[in-house]
């Protein structure tokens, strides 16, 4: 039977004979339902003219005193308070996992969103000053942390060979949440206003919640089962444990190295894709049909891989070709685009870039995380994702600036070098997985406690 006909007939018969699947399922459909109706205000505030709308009056006043008008540094302020805002949060979250057993700190996150969100609700409603600067930071914080927490629970709930089967069909339960969220933005925004999409995204996220809870029975279930360290007790260890698992442990490190390339991919690509639609299409509807037609395609591809491919792929092959197919594909694409950057091609290129991120890429590292320590996987793994994603996200916002006043021949050669800096951290990420166990198993210790100073940590 070929991969086009028994995938979806293998996502049925794994959601009938596993409920844990369907819970993730639905928890993941929700949560990026949840994320993507709010997305379009963030994208609406980022690009919005009215600078009162966007920043606080006095914050205005200040850089107007000191010849810096926001208007004209909308995004590069947003996207530095974003980076200083995570910082300030990583030692809170790695004290409330520290201190706090996984029944009590992931319903507290949730809550603490939710509550937020009917905080905005209020915000939008009486159209307060500063409500955009302060809702796009939120957005950007709550995307990473909820994401980072859902992805580091899913390993306390499946085992790696589980993980393999099931995360790609988790993943394209996000995708279709990715679908729902917009669609429902664009019919009830006009209808309802934006501060009611606040409460719309709130009761995805009540929903999470519901979820979370059913899916900690499967995760103490196989803890018990398979004698693991339990979550229903604090982890313990430093607030910044995480941050310094990554720069003690060779596996963690080249984790980090790759996320950083392979953000610089994406916000290189990004940000000249913005630069070359600003200079080809002076009609609004046309830049907004040519930047929807690059979401629908990336969404249409990443749920067809996801669906048909992605278990083959880590259930045969391990993660090596999800993890390094990407990047050569990526490096053919700037290869193309820094000898001719046409609209079209890197329209394609971001298809492509995207789509395998999401579809390949990122299940393939959620995979690792089943394989090591709790601490490894909610401090270092979400360190990872925020701290280190949002810094390295920042660090190309402000080289782009600098590239692209060479053109981008400039701009995609030095994606080139960045491609191939992503796959060549992949490939080293790959020999320290080596390492590892194929499980964690009976009496394992958590990677966390082990000596300091013996490399490539394992939960043996």
């Amino acid at each position: 039977m070929s991969a086009a006909a028994s995938g979806p007939g293998r996502l049925l018969h794994a959601l009938r004979g596993s409920p844990a699947l369907w819970w993730s399922f639905v928890y993941f459909f929700c949560l990026l339902s949840g994320y993507y109706v709010l997305r379009p205000v963030r994208e609406a505030m980022g690009a919005s003219a009215d600078v009162e709308a966007v920043f606080p009056p006095a914050m205005i006043a200040f850089f107007g005193a000191h010849g810096m008008p926001l208007k004209d540094f909308t995004l590069q302020v947003l996207f530095t308070c974003t980076f200083l805002i995570m910082l300030l949060l990583q030692p809170l979250y790695g004290a409330l996992v520290s201190r706090y057993p996984r029944r009590v700190f992931m319903p507290v996150a949730y809550g603490f969103f939710i509550a937020t969100l009917l905080g905005f609700y209020v915000l939008f409603d009486s159209g307060v000053p500063g409500r955009g600067m302060a809702f796009f930071i939120w957005i950007a914080v709550f995307n990473l942390f909820a994401v980072a927490l859902f992805w580091s629970f899913m390993a306390d709930v499946f085992s790696n060979t589980e993980a393999k089967a099931y995360y790609g069909y988790i993943g394209a339960a996000g995708t279709l949440g990715a679908f729902l969220g917009p669609i429902l933005t664009r019919t009830l925004v006009e209808r309802i206003g934006i501060a009611n999409l606040m409460l719309v995204s709130a009761g995805f996220l009540a929903v999470c919640m519901v979820c979370l809870l059913r899916l900690r029975l499967w995760a103490v279930r196989r803890e018990r089962e398979q004698r693991l360290p339990s979550g229903e007790v604090p982890m313990g260890g430093g607030v910044l444990a995480g941050l310094q698992l990554i720069v003690r442990e060779p596996l963690l490190r080249w984790l980090a190295i790759m996320v950083v390339f392979g953000v610089g991919v994406g916000t290189l690509l990004y940000n000249e894709q913005a630069a070359i639609v600003r200079r080809l299409f002076t009609d609004a509807a046309a830049s907004t049909a040519y930047y929807a037609s690059i979401d629908l395609a990336v969404n249409a591809l990443t749920l067809v891989v996801q669906v048909l491919f992605t278990r083959l792929l880590l259930s045969r092959f391990g993660i090596a070709p999800a993890l390094l197919v990407p990047g050569v594909a990526i490096i053919l694409g700037y290869s193309i685009l820094a000898m001719s950057p046409l609209p079209l091609m890197v329209a394609i290129v971001q298809v492509v870039t995207r789509a395998s991120e999401f579809s390949l890429a990122k299940p393939a590292r959620e995979t690792i995380y089943t394989r090591v320590g709790r601490e490894w996987r909610y401090k270092a793994g979400a360190a990872i994702d925020t701290v280190i994603y949002r810094g390295s996200d920042l660090t190309i916002v402000w080289l782009h600036k600098v590239l692209s006043a060479f053109g981008s021949h400039v701009v995609f050669g030095a994606g080139l070098l960045v491609a191939g800096g992503m796959t060549l951290s992949a490939w080293r990420l790959l020999r320290e997985v080596d390492k590892l166990p194929a499980e964690r198993g009976h009496g394992d210790v958590e990677a966390g406690d082990q000596a300091p100073g013996s490399g490539a940590r394992t939960a043996s």
